[in-house]
């Protein structure tokens, strides 16, 4: 683990030195008291899974990346190649400083109001900036609003490998799996909110499709290898494991749409207690 750890240092240095500002402006951005910066590249304290994720948003690579040396097609979601113009190479911070504003706009944006309302000229005036600009980076208005529900996909699976990286127990992995997924008020509800309408927007649009496919894929991938994990530990049943990821995910889908329907009764703290009771009584070893 702390080789592991070294070298998630070393390349968070590597894509600082890049960064064309100076380490505390670095600091700011991700959220991070500058102190706190220091004493993390310097070993004597671990960044957390959302800082992580922040410094692989604001440089353009992956949380996997940054803690294992490489993109594991396992892990990260695959999503179709997307059609802006500026790369997403770490050296080149300047382009992708503007493309995440961008990105990051357009990601509250289309939380808040819904995919179809949200129009070009929104996002430039979220970003103090000019349609042209927009344009520059994102030919068209679905290239942007495509790249946007791209980036909440890879958004998600930063944040699981951030949070599971360090946690060995399968039990308490897919405890910590459940509870990514409450839509709770914020990061996780807004989250929830454009997955649903990837789902309605997917049945008629392909190129969405195969975004939902593939993401769909690696979460269902994700659970189904921590249930074997816990087999292989001797903390969970043998039932099926493939049979009890369908059944998970299903339960997760359905409560998840019953909590932002705000239907009568279901609260995220109804769904949280209704998942962990399906994984003690069906998946967990007894």
């Amino acid at each position: 683990m702390e080789d592991t750890t070294a070298a998630l240092r070393q390349r968070v240095r590597d894509v600082l030195r890049k960064y064309p500002g100076s380490q505390r402006a670095f600091a700011e951005r991700i959220g991070l008291d500058p102190t706190k910066l220091s004493k993390s590249l310097t070993g004597t304290r671990r960044f957390t899974p959302v800082e992580l994720t922040r410094i692989a948003e604001l440089t353009g690579v992956t949380v996997h990346w940054l803690i294992y040396g490489g993109d594991d097609i396992e892990t990260v979601a695959a999503a179709p190649q997307r059609t802006a113009r500026p790369g997403r190479e770490p050296g080149d911070l300047r382009e992708a400083g503007r493309y995440q504003q961008i990105l990051d706009a357009a990601w509250t944006l289309i939380a808040e109001r819904g995919y179809h309302s949200v129009r070009v000229a929104d996002v430039a005036k979220a970003c103090g900036t000019s349609a042209a600009t927009i344009h520059y980076y994102f030919p068209g208005r679905n290239d942007l609003l495509t790249e946007t529900l791209r980036y909440s996909v890879r958004l998600a699976f930063d944040r699981q490998v951030a949070e599971l990286h360090s946690i060995e127990d399968a039990h308490e992995r897919l405890l910590r799996l459940v509870e990514l997924q409450l839509p709770t008020p914020g990061l996780l509800r807004a989250e929830w909110s454009i997955w649903l309408q990837v789902w309605t927007e997917s049945a008629l649009n392909p190129d969405l499709q195969v975004l939902h496919s593939d993401s769909y894929t690696r979460w269902h991938d994700t659970i189904a290898r921590t249930i074997r994990q816990g087999q292989q530990q001797g903390v969970f049943t043998d039932t099926d494991a493939e049979e009890l990821t369908v059944t998970l995910t299903a339960l997760i889908d359905g409560l998840g749409i019953q909590v932002l329907a705000g239907r009568p009764g279901r609260s995220v703290e109804r769904m949280r207690r209704v998942l962990r009771e399906f994984v003690e009584r069906e998946i967990v070893r007894h």
